[in-house]
């Protein structure tokens, strides 16, 4: 397939001093809570080390970059966010499902 060179109604160019392009988003509206189903597994990582997993969230990256924070601050663990899952580094699914339903968040487990 080739691609066009359709540029729809973006503004390619502007002569008005005062112009500021509006920044095209790409990213969802982060959903309610109550509104969300939230899969949590445990995976084994590099190293035979465990690690647990939270996938599903649908909203902002921003978001998510928050509510990773508040996980790894009640499993006391480190962890990382990224491409739309959260890790938390041990196994910590028990205290991961209590605190995400404590927040409103459905929760179901997903694997072993």
């Amino acid at each position: 397939m080739s691609k066009k060179n359709d540029t729809g109604n973006r503004i390619i160019f502007s002569t008005n001093p005062d112009y500021k392009p509006e920044e095209e988003s790409n990213e969802q509206e982060t959903l309610a809570p109550n509104q969300q189903t939230l899969y949590i597994v445990l995976e084994r990582m590099k190293g035979g080390k465990v690690g647990t997993v939270v996938e599903g969230f649908v909203g902002t990256d921003a978001d998510l970059q928050k509510l990773g924070k508040d996980l790894k601050t009640k499993c006391g663990g480190g962890g990382t966010v990224k491409d739309g899952i959260i890790l938390i580094q041990g196994e910590h699914r028990e205290k991961v499902i209590a605190h995400l339903n404590a927040l409103g968040y459905k929760t179901k487990k997903k694997g072993g």
